[in-house]
């Protein structure tokens, strides 16, 4: 993966992770912050610089350990080695968070964060599910980091209950052979490929992630996939059709008897709007006036109408392409 600059906590090169960054992107520029959480510079470019600031690097240490509550597949989400993506999908919901600042910024204090986790799994009368890539692609990250390969090895070794993480990306090869004991539950976004192509970019295609997840099934990993976000485009009933049947030709059955689904529909906002019209002025505007009301301060959803009508159609279409395959839910 190729980026511009390096932007670092100088107590960050303290730790092993942090001198393993050093010299892996010895040649590129390192600029000294005080906080991975405020660097000035990033904050007062403009929204066109939005593509270019995902070339960046940013290292430090996570400070923020607070577990909130989940009550879908997991019953905590976890901060964790990472936040923000290389990637550029136009809804992110992590620039809601972040606004055009939701670069990836990499955290070098894994084994405190690792440390937490197995401590708290070991506190509960019953195993728990921590959500571990709530805040980023782990499967991404751990092309610079190894940072999913060290921490599956060592839950399954050390730790009590589950790990989850979702994932757009493809390069899961270096997963398939970890002892990982059945405690890991790994879960694929899906979205037709005219959506992945001009809506999630930079992510890996839709024949590539179906392969991957197979293989990740075919190595004993618990599985599951997220058709997400949904997104109510002209034409967007031919298009889930067809996602499902993609699914159906490319799924091995193994995979199909297996796994489960999470369905959810597109969140958008203000900012999205206005970093997307600077920043990829040719992309398609996700916004829908006629489809979507107001969700809190800036954002937008689909109006109860318009997602009844998704969810009916998309209950119905699973079940007639795909069979009983569990729904979790559909948020």
């Amino acid at each position: 993966m190729k980026f511009n600059e390096v932007y670092y906590e100088q107590e960050s090169l303290s730790y092993p992770l942090g001198k393993m960054l050093k010299e892996k992107f010895g040649d590129l520029p390192w600029i000294p912050i005080d906080s991975h959480n405020s660097i000035k510079e990033m904050q007062e470019k403009p929204n066109s610089e939005f593509g270019r600031m995902k070339r960046n690097l940013i290292i430090g240490i996570r400070k923020t350990h607070k577990y909130v509550e989940n009550h879908k597949v997991s019953d905590y989400l976890v901060p964790y080695t990472s936040s923000g993506c290389t990637a550029m999908c136009l809804y992110c919901y992590l620039v809601c968070n972040y606004n055009k600042c939701a670069y990836l910024r990499l955290f070098v204090n894994r084994e405190q964060m690792l440390d937490r986790l197995i401590r708290r799994a070991a506190k509960s009368d019953r195993p728990l599910t921590f959500e571990i890539g709530s805040n980023s692609d782990l499967v991404l990250e751990n092309t610079i980091t190894d940072n999913l390969t060290y921490t599956i090895s060592r839950f399954a070794q050390e730790g009590d209950g589950y790990l989850t993480f979702p994932t757009k990306f493809d390069m899961v090869e270096p997963l398939l052979n970890l002892d990982h004991k059945g405690k890991v539950i790994f879960r694929m976004s899906v979205n037709p490929q005219p959506v992945i192509s001009k809506i999630e970019l930079g992510t890996s295609g839709l024949k590539q992630r179906i392969d991957a997840v197979n293989q990740m099934c075919a190595a004993g990993y618990r599985c599951g996939l997220l058709i997400a976000p949904v997104i109510l485009t002209e034409g967007w009933r031919e298009a889930y059709t067809g996602l499902l049947e993609d699914l159906k030709a490319g799924l091995t059955e193994q995979m199909k008897k297996q796994m489960f689904l999470e369905i959810i529909l597109m969140t958008y906002s203000f900012v999205h709007r206005a970093i997307n019209g600077e920043a990829f002025p040719n992309a398609p505007d996700l916004y829908d006036r006629d489809l979507m009301t107001g969700r809190g301060r800036g954002r937008y959803c689909y109006r109860a109408e318009a997602r009844e009508e998704a969810e009916v159609y998309l209950r119905g279409e699973i079940q007639r392409i795909l069979g009983n395959v569990p729904i979790l839910y559909i948020s």
